[in-house]
């Protein structure tokens, strides 16, 4: 049953990535300026869509991959990627200290790698 779970719980992780990336797609203007990013002509914007497109993409696309054919291994790459990400987000912190804009990405990306950590670790069990 937790194995259920958690496998549902990673496959809704991964359909939400996979949404921001295509949002980001298809006009990364404006979910990009949520996160306080601004491209800057046609170098920036073609930027916005392959790296950070890119990255939600592929963490979607293993995340749900992972959860669809029950694989561990599969549910390491959106842990190493997110986990990455909020180690960036903890640099900032330590060197810039703490904005309150930055509170909820933080707590995404912490509540993320938990997520994909223990994934990895339940689907190991089979």
């Amino acid at each position: 049953m937790v194995q259920i779970v958690v496998r549902v719980l990673i496959g809704l992780s991964g359909a939400l990535a996979l949404l921001v990336a295509a949002r980001i797609w298809q006009d990364p203007a404006t979910p990009t300026a949520q996160l306080g990013i601004q491209a800057m002509g046609a170098l920036g914007t073609a930027t916005l869509r392959a790296d950070l497109g890119g990255f939600f993409g592929a963490a979607g696309l293993f995340a749900l991959a992972a959860a669809f054919r029950n694989e561990a291994r599969l549910a390491v790459v959106p842990l190493v990627m997110i986990g990455l990400a909020l180690s960036g987000r903890l640099l900032t912190l330590a060197l810039l200290g703490l904005s309150q804009d930055m509170i909820m990405p933080i707590a995404v990306e912490a509540t993320l790698v938990v997520l994909y950590a223990v994934g990895w670790r339940v689907l190991s069990q089979r």
